[in-house]
């Protein structure tokens, strides 16, 4: 798998995030997907999808404790992009046990907690979407946070046992918004109130002046802790270690 990533990385050596999509699906077919939060980044590379290779299958994870505007910009979505969206939602008796044994907001309350809800809603359900690919893409970048740094365009989910594929890796927050602009790309209104990374309701608030773009997600933690399980980067503990 090694050799199957080394070559990919230097397939997509100075291509454009468009061909790199492009160049996912002719690699993999029907056998990658995309994940989306429709965040902006996610929303840039569902209107590249669209562009450069409608065939790919988009989806999202609803928790059940999302934003109304979040559920607004995926209904919005979908009607401008007639694309394979997906969406996928947690076991409801996980759930309920969960909610039952540890309360309604169990993740203010420890860390442990947090990855729990985390992996009721989002981890479980995002085996079941990636059950039947061999890579998944993500609009994860290396500037979004500590944890993801050392990013590559392709790597390793160990996790999942897939490839993962990051067409923005390199990107900064200007040449999203620009792309944004350029393209008249619907985004989430909570954007515009300083909300950066929008993830479930409670565990999501605006970032303040000066702060670190994904402090909002989570704050009472500490950063090198804000991962949900989707995206656990062991390359970068080992660094940390």
């Amino acid at each position: 798998m090694k050799e199957k990533i080394q070559n990919l990385l230097e397939k997509f050596k100075g291509k454009s995030s468009e061909e790199i999509i492009q160049l996912s699906f002719a690699e993999f077919g029907s056998r990658v997907n995309f994940a989306t939060s429709l965040g902006e980044e996610d929303q840039v590379i569902t209107d590249m999808i669209a562009k450069a290779a409608p065939q790919i299958e988009i989806f999202t994870l609803d928790t059940g404790r999302l934003f109304p505007e979040t559920y607004e910009l995926i209904a919005k979505t979908q009607k401008r992009y007639p694309l394979n969206f997906k969406i996928y939602y947690p076991d409801t008796k996980a759930v309920e046990a969960m909610v039952q044994a540890k309360g309604i907001n169990l993740f203010y309350e420890s860390v442990e907690n947090r990855k729990l809800c985390c992996g009721v809603r989002k981890v479980e359900p995002l085996r079941r979407a990636l059950a039947n690919v061999d890579a998944w893409m993500t609009g994860l970048r290396r500037e979004q946070a500590v944890t993801r740094s050392n990013l590559e365009t392709v790597e390793w989910d160990e996790a999942n046992q897939k490839i993962k594929i990051n067409p923005l890796a390199d990107w900064t927050l200007q040449q999203v918004h620009e792309y944004i602009k350029k393209n008249k790309v619907d985004i989430n209104p909570l954007h515009a109130q300083g909300f950066i990374s929008i993830g479930c309701s409670p565990c999501t608030r605006a970032v303040n002046p000066g702060e670190d773009i994904r402090a909002g997600r989570w704050w009472w933690e500490q950063p090198d802790q804000k991962e949900c399980g989707l995206h656990n980067n062991p390359k970068w503990k080992k660094k940390k270690d």
